[in-house]
């Protein structure tokens, strides 16, 4: 997800993305309700919550990161 208040992004993974994506825009996230509204970036779908962990993990470190920024950069 993107901020479209300060162009942040945040990543995370949840078993309904539509139920996730609709708190964290409704300001019900602790986290991120400071810095509403959000737009969606980028979905991916795992068979179990395991891989999406591992997903997301990855997708939050330096590497991940990286790897990330320069995929939006060129699309």
């Amino acid at each position: 997800l993107q901020s479209l208040k300060d162009l942040k992004t945040y990543v995370g993974y949840s078993d309904n993305f539509e139920r996730r994506f609709e708190q964290h825009n409704l300001g019900r996230v602790r986290s991120t309700k400071h810095r509403l509204p959000f737009k969606l970036l980028f979905k991916e779908e795992y068979k179990t919550s395991s891989e999406a962990k591992k997903r997301e993990i990855w997708s939050k470190s330096a590497a991940g990161r990286r790897k990330l920024k320069e995929y939006f950069n060129n699309h």
